[in-house]
């Protein structure tokens, strides 16, 4: 039943988000609908793929080590802090920046980058000023632990203590 809804919840949270989103900026921005570099379009295309597989593979961890889905009212049951939750608190959001970002190489626009950077200021606030406070009230210690030893955004190579 919970891989089922990994494979809904994923694309259906995710997908509006990286696709209609800058759909409809291009539209609103004026720009072209289609890229026009090939070399943009393969520097964009590898940033896409990899946000994808970053995204992919934080969902797989949500699903495998948590026991739950991205979805706030689905959450992961247990603190996830395998995989890439080694390296930053966030990679499931930075795969959506990267992909985001890897959009506006491939078309070469600036009001996909604009959006993109939207996109990181309203995932950092969320991150910030909710999902922060509520892992804080439901995992205790070993998630101010994990803060203290895990940066927010930027990956590194020092591990979290595995739970």
């Amino acid at each position: 039943m919970l891989w089922r809804k990994l494979l809904v919840y994923g694309p259906v949270v995710l997908g509006p988000m990286m696709v209609v989103g800058p759909w409809f900026t291009l539209r609103l921005g004026g720009g072209p609908m289609l890229p026009t570099s090939p070399w943009a379009v393969v520097a964009g295309t590898a940033l896409f793929v990899v946000g994808v597989a970053v995204m992919a593979r934080c969902v797989w961890d949500f699903g495998h080590v948590g026991r739950g889905t991205p979805v706030p009212f689905d959450a992961p049951r247990e603190h996830v802090t395998v995989g890439l939750y080694r390296h930053m608190r966030n990679p499931m959001m930075a795969g959506m920046v990267l992909t985001l970002l890897g959009e506006a190489v491939a078309y070469l626009s600036a009001w996909l980058l604009g959006y993109a950077l939207a996109v990181w200021l309203v995932l950092h606030l969320c991150v910030v000023l909710y999902e922060e406070r509520t892992l804080r009230r439901k995992f205790g210690d070993p998630y101010r632990e994990y803060c203290a030893s895990v940066s927010r955004w930027i990956p590194h190579s020092r591990r979290a203590p595995v739970a």
